[in-house]
């Protein structure tokens, strides 16, 4: 296993299941100091909402370990030798000159991504990071902690850009985040974006649209102290990267492995790799197929992950499982302000090809007459003629952003909008109105779609 985290882990402690010790030989290298950890949780660690690290970690070395794991901490393997079935391997506190082969049945890579760091001036300045690893984040709120000043800049605005700036908002830093698109969230459609713009203001966070950041400006001590765009300069003591991640495929390229438009490896439904019989690959690092539009794409995500090491793991222990596809579903949080989506936006819907309507409803998370009933907007996109589903994004407080799973069991099971409005959902004043906001927007959906 090349890679100690939510797919590697899962895949290694699957076969360990279904094989034991005496049949099966399982060796895992690590880079990091952690395992099988939440990176999901690492901004609501920084923000202060989870006091503890190791809160954050499902299962620890010394538990795999036990379970006959031969675990190797901070070991990064840099070369796959795909003719001679073996890795080459390296400890990272043990100098120079500690190199070793490690020979292979069956090779899985789950390297994950990495997050983009931008080719400009500044970019390596000490202050400057990115949050994917709990390395990541440990590093992250030593740096709060030693800041001279209390000013943020979050550098993009898409889940982690988003709710990284409420974290540093709950630290105490005044915080500006600085994003290249038209509105924040740019997994929504600019309309539902703007939901969120107007909730991160209300937050006292800066937002600042449309600017394309050109350097990090640092001072005579190698901190950075300033975020630069083309028409502003923004003060910081502290500047965390929040514009995505790309697969860490960089060693499986260099040993041949396909990758695909996303620069993620190819694999097939059972997670092989694509040619080969004996590597497998699953994560971050890999890309899946989008069940709505047939097209591969990069969702990094660790419920994906997990599923692929399960599906791994299964596989090299001798069993049959596969992997079908996603839709694409998310959600997250500013404050209390809840956002989810699944499917396609409109951009990805022109992508495809396909023809669609649209429709937005204002509704309320339980009957508008029970205490504590709070606005919600859903937003669904239809395949126009036949009515197909083709995503639903919603924005609202509190029960708007689980509403998103009706939906993404609609798409996966490729219903229409019209069927959707018989689905019998559970229903009581204190859960939703009598109608739930889904079943409206899919009541008007159909509607609009039987008229075009």
């Amino acid at each position: 296993m090349i890679g100690g985290d939510a797919a590697g882990m899962s895949a290694a402690s699957r076969a360990r299941r279904l094989k034991g010790p005496e049949e099966l030989e399982i060796v895992a290298f690590e880079r990091g100091h952690f395992t099988s950890y939440s990176a999901c949780g690492i901004p609501y660690w920084v923000g202060g909402d989870v006091d503890d690290r190791d809160a954050l970690i499902a299962r620890t070395p010394e538990e795999h370990r036990a379970r006959g794991i031969d675990l190797r901490l901070r070991t990064e393997v840099t070369e796959i030798d795909v003719a001679g079935r073996r890795v080459r391997a390296r400890g990272l506190d043990s100098g120079a000159g500690s190199s070793y082969w490690t020979s292979y049945d069956s090779l899985v890579v789950a390297t994950g991504a990495r997050p983009v760091r931008p080719r400009m001036p500044g970019a390596d300045a000490e202050g400057v990071h990115g949050v994917q690893t709990l390395d990541d984040g440990q590093e992250l709120l030593d740096t709060l902690t030693r800041a001279r000043g209390r000013r943020a800049v979050v550098v993009g605005a898409g889940y982690i850009g988003v709710e990284m700036a409420e974290a540093l908002i709950n630290r105490g830093f005044e915080v500006t985040v600085v994003n290249r698109g038209s509105e924040p969230m740019s997994t929504l459609d600019a309309d539902m974006g703007r939901l969120v713009h107007r909730a991160m203001e209300g937050l006292g966070i800066t937002m600042v649209n449309d600017a394309e950041v050109t350097g990090l400006l640092a001072g005579g001590d190698g901190r950075v102290r300033a975020v630069v765009t083309e028409d502003a300069e923004y003060p910081a003591d502290v500047v965390v990267l929040g514009i995505g991640v790309r697969p860490e495929t960089a060693l499986a390229e260099a040993a041949g492995l396909p990758l695909g438009p996303h620069g993620g490896l190819l694999t097939d439904l059972g997670m092989r790799v694509r040619g080969r019989t004996d590597i497998w690959a699953g994560g971050d690092c890999v890309e899946v197929l989008d069940l709505v539009s047939g097209q591969e794409r990069h969702v990094p995500l660790g419920t994906h992950a997990n599923k692929h090491g399960q599906v791994i793991g299964t596989n090299i222990g001798g069993g049959y499982a596969t992997f079908p596809g996603v839709v694409g579903t998310a959600v997250s949080k500013v404050c209390d302000l809840e956002i989810a989506r699944t499917g396609l936006r409109e951009k990805d819907a022109r992508r495809a090809g396909l023809q669609y309507e649209t429709v937005i409803v204002e509704s309320t998370s339980r009957a508008g007459y029970y205490p504590g009933a709070s606005p919600m907007t859903v937003k669904m996109i239809a395949e126009r003629r036949t009515g197909r589903l083709l995503g639903v994004q919603i924005v609202g407080r509190e029960g708007a952003g689980k509403r998103v799973d009706i939906a993404a069991v609609a798409l996966t099971a490729g219903m229409t909008v019209e069927g959707m409005t018989a689905l019998d959902l559970g229903y009581a004043p204190p859960f939703s109105p009598v109608w739930d906001p889904v079943l409206v927007a899919a009541r008007k959906a159909a509607a609009k779609v039987q008229n075009s």
